[in-house]
């Protein structure tokens, strides 16, 4: 692009939602280097959220520390943190991962509770600056108040706490940029409720702008995930007036090319000293735990198990989908669970209605819902699975019409009342209406944190019988039933 003298230019290259795909991360770093070089002015990098995800080996192993090694070496100019970051490590975890970020972490809307004040670690904003032109850089990140309150956070409107940091620094800057990982309805919203902004780095919806969008007087960009796109937006300024501007936005395919060596060899090092790091011994079983995702099965069940005896519930509900493979006899290591269970997805114990129960497991009984492939919400797996259960006993009919085949559930032998609420032990993604929907009209919600299920998984096996209780049948269909 040829840019009359009395232009200056700037690009500005920005990552979002990498969930910790480190496959893809040495190209982009690549891709990142070829762009300084051939940029023939100033440069900006930054990533909008959740480069983090306990999915990761290297991640998990390393505590968040390989995806800091590879952000430094990509030097990005500044990150905020996406809920995958806030949500799935705790306070301590983040501030010892952060402490080795060579840039500033930027998120305005997410205080300790105790100080209502952000942690040392993170920033309000950033002034950064680049030849002339001068930045205002503010982040933000998804509200989920139920979840950050059991971390120790306080998490605040987004649109207010950008709106006050925009009012306070617009006169000191050329531009504001937002690094946003609020979803893309919120980034229209902000767009067209709070002025001032001139630039939206998007992210947490995972949403794709192969072009930039304009909207009012704001522009928005964003790089879909998993590194799959590499975002690119163009500015200049005129010398002459002072105005600063947008000229384009576009966001460029990840292809097979050159990848960095340095972030390569990262990788691998943290990669290795995972594998070394979780390969301790936490449980011994003496029986293989089958899975199955279209009728009942051992390994299920057992995580079913556990999340009734860790939530204190009568009931457990869960998705077999959780589950990525059999669990071997012999010892079981950390990173054997890890591989087996890797979503982080926390328990939940909420109250909810014999209807609502029932209603789930005849949808569990139709192949539409447990082949459903599910995405986002902290779910990791490949399909949704059949529902798992633990505390009641449930006769069915499988040559049945749909949604008439369960024939009775019982729970300690006397049957489910449709009226009546019962205490459930299940996951946080059902609340959000994920799968099994009417699993989401549980009231009472208690969200239980820090622990992952593959944390109630490495529990329930250390606890004598509970595997051999895994064996033992919920689900009797009719015609055995006959037979008894």
């Amino acid at each position: 692009m040829r840019v009359k003298s009395n232009q200056e230019m700037l690009t500005i290259v920005h990552t979002n939602d990498l969930h910790s795909h480190f496959e893809a991360m040495p190209r982009i770093a690549q891709m990142i280097q070829d762009e300084r070089h051939s940029t023939t002015e100033h440069m900006l990098v930054f990533d909008i959220g959740d480069h983090m995800d306990r999915m990761a080996l290297e991640t998990e192993g390393s505590k968040g520390q390989a995806n800091i090694d590879v952000m430094n070496l990509m030097n990005y100019d500044a990150v905020t943190i996406g809920n995958n970051e806030g949500l799935t490590f705790t306070a301590e975890m983040l501030e010892q991962a952060y402490a080795g970020l060579t840039c500033p972490v930027v998120c305005c809307n997410i205080h300790e509770a105790h100080t209502e004040l952000p942690p040392l670690w993170m920033n309000r904003h950033v002034l950064l600056q680049k030849g002339s032109i001068r930045f205002g850089v503010i982040g933000a990140t998804a509200p989920y108040p139920d979840f950050y309150d059991l971390l120790g956070w306080t998490v605040l409107d987004p649109l207010e706490s950008i709106r006050s940091q925009v009012e306070q620094i617009r006169s000191e800057v050329d531009l504001i940029v937002i690094l946003s990982h609020l979803g893309l309805p919120t980034d229209k919203e902000l767009a067209m409720h709070v002025p001032g902004i001139d630039l939206i780095l998007g992210g947490h919806t995972h949403h794709l702008l192969e072009k930039s969008l304009v909207v009012g007087e704001t522009t928005l960009a964003a790089a879909e995930k998993f590194g799959h796109y590499l975002g690119k937006v163009i500015l200049q300024k005129n010398n002459l007036t002072g105005q600063a501007y947008i000229v384009s936005g576009q966001s460029i395919p990840v292809v097979a090319g050159p990848e960095d060596i340095l972030v390569k060899q990262s990788i691998a090092m943290h990669r290795e000293q995972a594998m070394v790091q979780m390969n301790h011994t936490v449980a011994i079983t003496n029986h293989v735990l089958s899975i199955d995702y279209n009728v009942e099965s051992p390994f299920p069940n057992l995580l079913a198990q556990a999340v009734r005896r860790f939530t204190q519930s009568e009931i457990s509900l869960v998705n077999s989908g959780q589950l990525l493979g059999e669990l071997h006899q012999g010892d079981i290591t950390e990173r054997d669970l890890h591989a087996l269970c890797p979503s982080p997805i926390n328990p939940c114990r909420m109250y909810l209605k014999g209807e609502d129960i029932l209603y789930s497991l005849e949808q569990s009984l139709l192949p539409e819902f447990t082949q459903k492939v599910i995405y986002g919400f902290g779910f990791r797996g490949k399909v949704l699975g059949g529902i798992a259960v633990d505390g009641i006993e449930v006769l069915y009919d499988p040559l049945a019409p749909p949604y008439e085949r369960i024939l009775e559930v019982s729970l300690q032998g006397v049957p489910l009342q449709k009226e009546k609420e019962y205490i459930v032990g299940t996951l946080d993604m059902f609340t959000f209406g994920i799968g099994y929907e009417r699993l989401k009209q549980g009231t009472q919600r208690e969200y239980i944190l820090p622990e992952f299920l593959r944390d109630l998984l490495r529990l329930e096996l250390q606890i004598p019988g509970a595997v051999e209780a895994s064996y033992l049948e919920r689900w009797i269909p009719k015609n055995k039933c006959e037979f008894m």
